[in-house]
């Protein structure tokens, strides 16, 4: 196929990679000139890790949307989720066409909601949109024009607004492994970095302010009471599922389907054991400062619209809430302004009924 894929952080560039390397067209699109300076005087994008090793070279590499989007088949959005809505209206305003799908990958939790709403408001027609749960790999560009990939998603969720089935394989096509589930609710109550992120970034954020972020995450930062406080978030993000009529894995068994946490594992209740013995990520630092995305993307983005979810399915959710404010006077911040609001993702004022009825019209 011919794919634009817009964004030129480690999640763009692994797909830039493993797009290329499986035979497709692809145009390589970021807004930054500097970021993508390094790839244009390569001639691609470097990589190494879980996809082999080599260079990497799209047909196009550019910052004009226009031309990135020129005559291809789908689009796919490798971007933080906090540019879901600015991208919806670039690609709008860029006269992207309401059949041709657009893949966000990953949509984390209320991605595609968020984007067919300001796709929307623009004035013209949505196209389907097929949202990922989380990012297809463990990645990051040590270096201005490579990636390294230590991880690569085994099985992923994936749900789509508008689309159906076609959309849903289309993007099956790009990124094998994908797992349909029955709408976005289920796709976006199984954001593991929902889940995995929150109570580390807050209970940690001494340590990350400290130490500039040296130390491991997933390791050093994964201590019993961190674990408990995982553990009582994720019963809160099942309940919800449930409630909305989907019983999801907890967040052990949904990291080993990824591949995250070893296929060996066998207690999945030990929270602690588990998520630290992975390989994919035992040897990622923590944040670096406040700023890091654990805490700019996964609560305005992650806790926020579950907790918009929670509401409307009204079921309480006292750890989420809490973490939620902890973080908003940590950073000094409120998430609300510019975060995933239920008016945000278009979702204000539906019932459960009506959300759910909302997420299955095709």
């Amino acid at each position: 196929m011919k794919v634009a894929i817009l964004g030129a952080g480690a999640g763009g560039a692994a797909s830039v990679a493993e797009l290329v390397q499986a035979g497709h067209d692809v145009h390589f699109w970021a807004r930054s000139a500097e970021t993508l300076e390094p790839h244009i005087k390569l001639g691609g994008v470097a990589f190494e890790g879980k996809l082999g090793e080599g260079v990497a070279k799209p047909t196009l590499i550019t910052t004009d949307l226009k031309a990135a989007i020129g005559g291809v088949d789908v689009a796919v959005v490798v971007l933080p989720t906090f540019s879901h809505s600015a991208i919806a209206g670039a690609l709008a305003a860029a006269g992207w066409p309401p059949e041709r799908p657009v893949v966000l990958n990953p949509g984390h939790t209320g991605g595609a909601l968020e984007f067919a709403e300001t796709f929307s408001r623009s004035g013209r027609a949505a196209p389907p949109v097929v949202e990922f749960s989380t990012l297809t790999y463990v990645a990051r560009k040590y270096r201005p024009d490579a990636v390294t990939v230590s991880g690569r998603a085994k099985q992923l969720k994936a749900a789509t607004l508008k689309g159906g089935a076609g959309a849903i394989e289309m993007a099956a096509k790009l990124y094998p492994g994908l797992t349909p589930v029955a709408d976005v609710i289920a796709s976006d109550l199984s954001n593991v970095n929902m889940v995995l992120h929150p109570p580390g970034a807050v209970l940690a954020a001494a340590w990350v302010e400290a130490t500039g972020g040296d130390f491991t995450f997933y390791v050093d930062a994964m201590t019993p009471g961190v674990a408990r406080v995982m553990r009582q978030l994720d019963d809160e993000r099942l309940a919800v599922a449930k409630a909305f009529g989907h019983d999801l894995p907890n967040l052990v068994e949904e990291m080993k389907l990824l591949g995250t946490v070893e296929a060996d594992v066998v207690d999945t209740a030990d929270f602690r054991a588990a998520i630290s013995g992975g390989e994919a990520n035992k040897r990622i630092k923590g944040p670096d400062s406040l700023e890091y995305r654990y805490y700019k993307e996964d609560f305005g983005h992650g806790l926020l619209p579950f907790l918009e979810f929670a509401r409307i399915a009204e079921v309480d959710t006292p750890v989420a809430k809490s973490l939620y404010r902890l973080a908003q006077i940590a950073v000094g911040t409120d998430y609300r302004k510019g975060g995933r609001t239920a008016e945000a993702m278009g979702i204000a004022g539906l019932t459960k009924d009506r959300l759910i009825e909302k997420v299955r019209a095709q």
